[in-house]
């Protein structure tokens, strides 16, 4: 007889005496593990994991066995968090879909048990039906198919060949005839007891990711590093799935795997040791985001409090005098009313997302019969207020309702959003505006342009004269303001322009001797004055009130209505 077939059948008898002095196939079954029913929701089975995580975690529970619990525990979620695992088990009684001897299968098979551990073209064996009688199997089984070789070292026995033949022959049974390629099921059920190569609720990110979505984007990131040989692994996504359900809205999370992203890990600094690490990104320091690592013990609850206390802090707090000020502002801001003491989360996560957009800002209101609220035209509280780029006031929502944070923050952000482009189309028309005024500047009186703005042409010559530059630039910006009203609206006379009334500025320390030509002082103890002059009549008015617009708005209407008293200048004004 041939010596390798005899070699064979040996082993294959060995090993179903090992079944015959066994009850029942000892297969650990995931729901037994984490004590949940059969028709668990994931939710359920998350919890059952993270309550024993907890208890049995090596760094909390140093007693013996500890740590083969815990191990043990991954593993049973490994296999439930896994919806094909799930189902292979459920099906078959193991996660990859083999079934096994009595393996947690019920389902009929005509009286057959299956054993199937090899592939195509591998030995093996094949009892049929009135060879071996009653050789195990469910529901009292005449026969059964076994067979050996392929891909897996395992046997869907629950242990490998290796391990039970190694002390036999002293080394590895390969080949084709066991199929003992790999390792031991005890070391390969180490490895996926701290598996974390595929963390299934947290996105995994890369280099691209990380540059486009979250470097300094506004948003706060809660973030795992870790390589898939650690344990530990299933833990740590427990926790961060838990931070994440009760932070929903206000951070997302991810999980970069440092063994295929090494330059990444390297750029960040933040290759895991051990254990995985866990990072914020945060911009609780600037407004430029930075990786903050999570330090402390791993339970939900301190991990929650730390993300909150890195959320942004964009938004300035601010009391009834500071409200005051806004209306010398040309910024676009946005306030939030609210009766917290301090700045709420939601508010916090939006300036983050809107810190390149809007300027933040949030008051304490108790009530809304407070002066502050009714000024504003706040009538519930919590509001927000914003203010356009141009100054104006619109109160964009009142009597906040917040059901959870992920949609208060979406629907606050279509609100930012529509007053974004609001103030986006003013900011647009403003600048048309502005090129408007550009075109219409006040120009300074010269000897090369005098003739075309207060020669014998121009039936009255505005004129606005100063003696130092905040003089200049308060009669530029009242004298470009009022020449854009109706009543006075005209074109220089230098463009060719047949209006009645020209503009323009004079520097009386160079051109003393031009106000001269009006009265012998030359107007000297006035830092700012408004001349109109009639240069075919020769004649002159001046206005030394207030400088204000409605003033000088005012005077100017009456030298176009004809009720100013002009007098006779000294000399013809000549400017040099």
């Amino acid at each position: 007889m041939n010596p390798r077939f005899t070699l064979s059948v040996i082993l294959v008898l060995l090993c179903l005496s090992l079944v015959l002095l066994t009850d029942e196939a000892k297969t650990i079954d995931p729901y037994k593990v984490l004590g949940v029913e059969k028709n668990a929701s994931q939710r359920e089975i998350q919890k059952a994991f993270h309550k024993l995580s907890l208890q049995y975690h090596p760094d909390k529970n140093k007693n013996k066995g500890a740590q083969e619990k815990f191990a043990e525990i991954n593993n049973a979620y490994e296999i439930l968090s896994d919806e094909e695992k799930r189902k292979n088990f459920d099906l078959y009684g193991d996660e990859k879909g083999n079934p096994g001897f009595d393996a947690g299968y019920t389902g009929n098979q005509g009286g057959y048990t299956y054993y199937t551990s090899g592939g195509q073209g591998q030995n093996g064996f094949n009892f049929r039906r009135n060879e071996w009688q009653n050789m195990g199997g469910q529901g009292g089984s005449k026969s059964f198919s076994f067979s050996f070789g392929g891909p897996s070292s395992q046997s869907s026995f629950g242990f490998g060949l290796n391990d039970i033949f190694s002390n036999l022959f002293g080394g590895d049974v390969g080949g084709g005839h066991f199929g003992g390629s790999g390792g031991s099921a005890r070391s390969r059920s180490s490895s996926q007891s701290g598996s974390g190569s595929s963390f299934k609720s947290i996105r995994n990110i890369n280099s691209k990711m990380f540059k486009k979505e979250i470097a300094d984007q506004g948003m706060t990131w809660l973030l795992l590093s870790y390589n898939p040989s650690l344990r530990g692994s299933h833990y740590h996504e427990s926790i961060i799935q838990e931070v994440l359900d009760s932070l929903q809205g206000a951070l997302k999370v991810g999980s970069i795997n440092c063994e295929t992203e090494k330059s990444l890990c390297t750029e960040l600094g933040i290759h895991p040791r051990q254990m995985p690490r866990v990072f914020v990104y945060s911009y609780r320091a600037s407004d430029k985001g930075s990786l903050v690592e999570y330090k402390d013990d791993l339970v939900a609850r301190s991990l929650k409090t730390f993300c909150r206390d890195h959320l942004p802090r964009f938004s300035r707090r601010i009391d009834l005098k500071q409200l005051e000020s806004f209306s010398g502002i040309r910024e676009p801001r946005v306030l939030l009313l609210s009766t917290k003491k301090d700045t709420p989360v939601i508010w916090r996560v939006l300036s983050g997302l809107y810190q390149k957009r809007f300027i933040f800002n949030d008051i304490e209101v108790h009530d809304v019969t407070e002066p502050m609220a009714k000024k504003l035209g706040v009538d519930a509280l919590p509001a927000i207020v914003g203010w356009l780029s141009n100054g104006e006031r619109h109160v964009l929502k009142v009597g906040i309702s917040v059901k959870d944070l992920q949609s208060a923050v979406h629907d606050l952000s279509a609100i930012l959003d529509d007053f974004d482009k609001k103030n986006k189309k003013e900011a647009s028309r403003q600048g048309r505006k502005q090129d408007d005024v550009i075109e219409k500047q006040v120009p300074l009186l010269t000897r090369d342009n005098f003739e075309a703005l207060c020669g014998e042409k121009t039936p009255v010559c505005i004129i606005g004269a100063f003696r130092s530059l905040k003089a200049r630039e308060k009669l530029e910006s009242i004298l470009t303001m009022v020449s854009q009203k109706p009543l006075s609206r005209q074109r220089n006379a230098a463009l060719g322009s047949k209006d009645s009334i020209s503009y323009s500025l004079l520097d009386a320390n160079r051109q003393q001797a031009f106000l001269n030509g009006f009265e012998k002082s030359g107007f000297k103890s006035s830092d700012k004055l408004l001349l109109a002059y009639k240069p075919r009549k020769g004649k002159f008015a001046t206005f030394e009130g207030e400088m204000i617009a409605e003033n000088v708005e005012g005077f100017i209407s009456s030298v176009f209505n004809g009720d100013v008293q002009f007098t006779e200048t000294r000399q013809k004004p000549v400017v040099k």
